[in-house]
């Protein structure tokens, strides 16, 4: 029997709450020749540049397709960032459907990789439609934490911890609960904290202010994923200051970005933590932190 094309709905749930868009600038100079060039990054020239803001679709984490294998219609999620993310797929809407395996589930899928989730077939003769509904984590929820210590993860003397580990303004939830705020000048060296491979990044965000509904998802940041699966998060960077890319490996102690102001915060910060998937959700876990003189006392820790 033939399966009607079905109608579908991806609703992407990344870790870190999004609006639907994000501000970019396109920069837009005229060289010694008289020859205007447009790029993305600002460019090296003492020619005047012309900052021009665009708003561009915010880059999903996990993608989903569906297409056709025989009398069936199959549902793939493609991994867009370089490391594990945990989806799960579940029915929105369906209509005399069977589905192989059985809705809902749970897959890991591998930095980069295409993987099949299930198969879709009329259950019986007449009419057939579906809608599905993806949701992403970063993480492997298999990740298994090695006990380390972690360094110091801003260059300079003029820092402090302004809030650690259970803090009332915004550490509260799982994501943030054993997380730290570092209190630095903006434009100060944002150093990794641990070897690992960068995972995700975002730099384009202008803007911060206390409110969530508009800010909580506009926070600079960079992923870091370490050899136990394990995750770090280095946010509220200065837009357009991050220096390495996605994939690439980092060494502690690496120059990852510049301290700044964006998303929900009050003031100049890194926001800083180390977390894990713990079945499709984020989930902050406590850390030593260590520095050039020692161990550093995180406020809220044991």
């Amino acid at each position: 029997m033939h399966l009607p094309r079905p109608s579908w709905l991806l609703a992407l749930a990344f870790a870190l709450a999004c609006t639907p868009a994000s501000a970019k600038k396109i920069y837009k100079y005229v060289d010694a020749d008289g020859i205007v060039h447009y790029t993305d990054r600002p460019p090296a020239t003492e020619a005047d540049v012309e900052a021009i803001p665009v708003r561009v679709d915010r880059e999903q984490i996990v993608h989903l397709r569906l297409d056709s294998s025989g009398d069936a219609r199959r549902a793939l999620a493609i991994n867009a960032i370089h490391g594990p993310v945990e989806v799960e797929l579940e029915f929105a809407e369906a209509l005399n459907i069977a589905a192989e395996p059985a809705l809902p589930l749970r897959r890991v899928v591998p930095a980069l990789a295409e993987v099949e989730l299930a198969r879709f077939r009329a259950a019986a003769p007449g009419r057939a439609s579906f809608r599905l509904q993806l949701a992403a984590v970063p993480g492997d929820p298999a990740a298994e934490p090695e006990d380390v210590d972690y360094a110091l993860p801003v260059d300079g003397s003029a820092w402090r911890i302004d809030q650690g580990f259970a803090g009332s303004f915004s550490h509260t939830d799982p994501q943030s609960l054993h997380a730290i705020d570092i209190n630095v000048p903006e434009g100060t060296p944002v150093l990794a904290a641990r070897g690992g491979m960068v995972m995700h990044v975002e730099d384009d965000f202008e803007g911060a202010g206390l409110d969530r509904e508009k800010f909580a998802g506009r926070a600079n940041h960079v992923r870091v994923l370490h050899a136990d699966g394990s995750m770090a998060v280095y946010a509220h960077l200065q837009p357009e200051t991050v220096r390495v890319r996605e994939g690439q490996r980092v060494s502690v102690g690496q120059v990852l970005g510049a301290s700044g102001n964006t998303g929900y915060s009050t003031g100049p910060h890194l926001h800083f933590a180390v977390q894990v998937n713990r079945g499709m959700e984020l989930v902050s876990i406590p850390f030593r932190l260590a520095g050039p003189d020692g161990p550093i006392r995180i406020p809220g820790a044991p």
